[in-house]
């Protein structure tokens, strides 16, 4: 698998979108290389009118489009500020912030191919699968990775993508068709996708049973299927950042939310006193918002910079995320080294 992440220090000065060439990159096995002109997307299932129903690229290209700007974050981004601010010990891969990018898609609504395919009243899950290798784990194969969607969400906003800020989807974002789920964790936004099965009864898969599911002392023993995303902030700055006493700085930052809109950002520089930050960019339901907070430090030494938003449902990042032992959405405010040094 690839884990590729985002050096938010290189956000800053872009503008909203991310470019391609910075958008973290996340796979279970190995990107496949795929031609456009042979490509099939084939559904199939009890949820469907009539047996299995087939679009090629070209099918979907002649379907109206729709363009969503939406980020797609990893479930795990954050996870390793369980162990190093809450001390907590969780497996998988020890992201900082930086699996996460906002792009402007542009596709078929799933709704619009659903349509086409003959969905019926019946039908409650589909389950999205893709064209990478086989996923094989201590000697098990799980097969494709894939993991189903309820109907309902299916049809509310989730789009066939086959470009990406303008282009056609890049080979390691999913060429040439993915599915982009706006606001639920990026497992859902199935990459190089080639069948969809459509059905009348729940389905499962080892990506919503063994995998991507809250477990821990607070949650059932079955636990919690991971769907939204939390809310989160990154600064546009190097981790241990050395800045100049004295001088004025000013701070930018992202923040974002699977609950919606950012309401509100505050940012503190003392772990004590919190000030609103002063957006510059739109606060777009399924992105993100840019803010800035000017700070002159007046004396030299280790600082810890902090920010935390409010979304339009009035969920606050907390300072300690809940505990699951696989280190899912991550949502507390994060504590954010720099050094302040005297000039030369």
């Amino acid at each position: 698998g690839t884990n590729a992440e985002t050096r938010w220090e290189a956000m800053r000065g872009q503008g909203y979108l991310t470019p391609v060439d910075r958008f973290f990159v996340r796979d279970h096995t190995s990107t496949p290389v795929l031609d456009a002109a042979t490509w099939r997307l084939t559904l199939f299932g009890s949820g469907l009118h009539r047996g299995p129903v087939e679009f090629t690229y070209r099918d979907l290209r002649a379907l109206p489009s729709e363009t969503v700007t939406a980020f797609i974050e990893c479930a795990g981004n954050g996870r390793s500020f369980f162990t190093s601010q809450q001390g907590q010990t969780v497996s998988g891969t020890a992201w900082k912030l930086g699996a996460v990018g906002v792009a402007r898609w542009r596709g078929v609504r799933l709704a619009t191919v659903l349509a086409r395919a003959g969905l019926t009243r019946d039908a409650v899950d589909v389950l999205p699968e893709g064209l990478d290798p086989d996923y094989v784990t201590g000697g098990v194969n799980l097969g494709k990775v894939r993991r189903p969607l309820p109907v309902a969400k299916a049809l509310e906003d989730v789009l066939l993508a086959y470009e990406m800020n303008g282009q056609p989807l890049p080979p390691d974002h999913g060429f040439p068709v993915r599915l982009v789920v706006p606001s639920w964790a990026g497992i859902s936004s199935i990459k190089w996708l080639g069948r969809i099965e459509v059905s009348a009864e729940p389905l499962v898969s080892p990506w919503s049973t063994q995998y991507y599911r809250l477990l821990g002392p607070d949650y059932p023993a079955e636990g919690t299927p991971v769907t939204e995303q939390v809310v989160k902030s990154a600064f546009e700055l190097p981790w241990g950042a050395t800045l100049a006493v004295g001088q004025r700085q000013v701070l930018r930052g992202r923040s974002w939310s699977g609950h919606g809109r950012i309401r509100r950002v505050e940012v503190s520089t003392d772990g004590v006193t919190w000030e609103r930050a002063k957006p510059i960019s739109p606060a777009l339901e399924r992105g993100w918002l840019q803010w800035e907070f000017p700070w002159r430090p007046r004396t030299a030494g280790e600082y810890t910079l902090r920010a935390r938003a409010t979304d339009i449902t009035g969920v606050r990042q907390p300072e300690v995320a809940p505990y699951n032992t696989q280190g899912y959405l991550f949502g507390a405010v994060v504590r954010h080294p720099v050094t302040v040094a005297a000039g030369r």
